[in-house]
């Protein structure tokens, strides 16, 4: 019997990880990054290297794990578990920014802090909607927008990894699946 005629898809959906809220939100952290460590760190020091590469690779994880989620579910998940961990890793370097420089840390309360948390829900959130708190503005708003940012990214990766943790364990990964319907081709009809 054909795979088509069971109804039952061996390979099952995968990619669209643009769509994703969550990549959406690293593809600005990391566009940003990059900027951020142009205007505001020594081009000399290794930081530049750690932060740009963190920022990526939250980034390029979560395309990654998308892309593997057709045939391995457990890639799936560790990946975006790699992604969530480079993100907080980044969030760290910008704290210790804020922190080694004598710059406050905005708090939930912060009216600065509050505006850059709604930009979220815009439609057409790019790195644009964020552009002048990164570019044009003071080193201590760059660097709390990020860390706003992140965190808002880490949340949806938080999200996400549940979802995903919560799907293998009802629907199983695609070995149980392949197994499943190796079972089900070889019953006589």
């Amino acid at each position: 019997m054909a795979e088509k005629d069971r109804g039952v898809e061996l390979i099952g959906p995968h990619g669209g990880y643009r769509q994703l809220k969550s990549y959406q939100g690293a593809e600005i952290v990391y566009d940003a990054t990059v900027r951020f460590c142009d205007r505001f760190i020594d081009r000399r020091s290794r930081t530049i290297d750690q932060m740009v590469q963190a920022a990526r690779s939250g980034k390029q994880n979560i395309a990654e794990g998308s892309m593997a989620s057709g045939t391995s579910k457990k890639t799936e998940l560790k990946l975006i578990g790699v992604a969530r961990a480079s993100l907080e890793e980044l969030l760290l370097d910008y704290e210790d920014f804020l922190r080694q420089k004598g710059l406050p840390a905005w708090t939930k309360e912060n009216p600065q802090a509050g505006a850059v948390r709604k930009l979220v829900y815009r439609s057409d959130r790019s790195y644009e909607t964020y552009r002048t708190y990164v570019e044009k503005a003071s080193p201590e708003i760059a660097a709390n927008t990020l860390i706003c940012l992140i965190h808002q990214t880490n949340y949806l990766l938080d999200q996400q990894l549940r979802r995903l943790e919560s799907d293998f364990l009802e629907e199983g990964g695609f070995t149980e699946k392949l197994y499943r319907l190796r079972r089900e081709s070889r019953k006589p009809s």
